[in-house]
């Protein structure tokens, strides 16, 4: 099981857009800050790109903002040019939210023009960039009315802040009222989504978004590929120290870690990827990137040879038959939600 990757990057379009995305890209929710330095996130990035990487997802959330700031300062110690890397960054649930007796209502939790327009800016601060490449709507905002939403995202972009944009998580209804806002006002539209997909965790790519696909042409930019962790088979018998799991702030994903059902599951998951001469991290994978609505699978890793494995799906993808997928369907379906 070579934890080497010998085969070469591909890349797919975002959606219906004429930009090109790596099939893997490499994200920093848990790990920017909370597991790695400096240090470690520059060398993270810089195998990374030295492996054909060229997406790298951020979060104003993510670690309070500190995500932000150590990706910025390793993309200017690693000195790429900007043509050579696409970065992204997500609004929602904002940092400035006051104290407990004046909280910031506007900077919460919210879609709303206010805070939008000064989120974006606050990225681009910490990431000490001219403009992002991609911004998402983390969450959607019942109390905020989508066409204000949709005209501050166009705004952005017409301002130079950033060049495309999408959602993250909404419904399909709340993406199609977006984009028939947009396209009814001739604004920029959303191009993208970024949803949990993985194994277990299908309903929402598969069928609900279905529609989506060649009406709008939404392309696709998922997360927790590995169902955060669980589809590595290291969960099977509790929670080991060291793992995403046995973070205290991660507690609330226990429930789905030590699911028996989905851990017999992996287990039987596991002969095929001893056939297929594979971990069942690069099975999972390389399962997620078959699917070809998906323009690129997000990897999250806290060790270089973790990195390397999980890219190394991209030799496994070339491996996945139409009779192995069939036989993974049969093992999986029964607990996708």
């Amino acid at each position: 099981m070579s934890e080497s990757v010998p085969y070469p990057m591909t890349y797919r379009r975002l959606g219906r857009s004429g930009l090109q995305v790596s099939l893997f890209s490499l994200g920093s929710w848990v790990t920017f800050h909370n597991q790695m330095d400096i240090s470690g996130v520059r060398q993270m990035m810089a195998v990374a790109r030295d492996a054909g990487v060229n997406f790298f997802d951020n979060a104003e959330v993510y670690a309070n903002g500190e995500s932000e700031i150590l990706m910025g300062q390793a993309l200017k110690q690693l000195g790429w040019k900007r043509l050579d890397y696409i970065i992204s960054s997500k609004f929602f649930w904002g940092l400035d939210r006051g104290g407990a007796e004046q909280p910031h209502i506007n900077g919460q939790n919210t879609l709303n023009r206010k805070y939008l327009m000064q989120a974006v800016d606050g990225s681009l601060q910490r990431l000490g960039l001219e403009h992002l490449d991609l911004i998402f709507c983390h969450r959607a905002d019942p109390h905020t009315p989508i066409e204000e939403t949709v005209w501050a995202m166009h705004d952005i972009i017409e301002r130079g802040k950033a060049l495309y944009w999408g959602t993250s998580e909404w419904s399909a209804d709340e993406i199609r009222a977006a984009w028939e806002i947009a396209d009814r006002h001739h604004l920029h539209k959303p191009v993208m989504e970024q949803p949990q997909y993985h194994l277990f965790h299908r309903r929402k790519v598969e069928q609900e978004y279905a529609r989506l696909y060649a009406d709008i042409g939404l392309g696709l930019t998922t997360w927790s590929p590995l169902a955060s962790g669980l589809l590595t088979g290291k969960y099977r018998r509790g929670v080991p120290e060291g793992s995403r799991g046995a973070m205290g702030h991660l507690s609330f994903l226990h429930g789905e870690l030590l699911d028996k059902r989905k851990n017999a599951a992996v287990d039987a998951l596991e002969e095929i990827a001893r056939s297929m001469r594979c971990t069942m991290a690069q099975l999972a994978l390389a399962w997620v990137a078959s699917n070809p609505k998906v323009s690129t699978v997000i990897l999250g890793a806290s060790r270089l040879a973790q990195l390397q494995e999980n890219l190394g799906a991209l030799e496994v993808l070339a491996k996945l038959t139409p009779e192995r997928l069939g036989r993974i369907e049969e093992l999986t379906a029964e607990y996708a939600d």
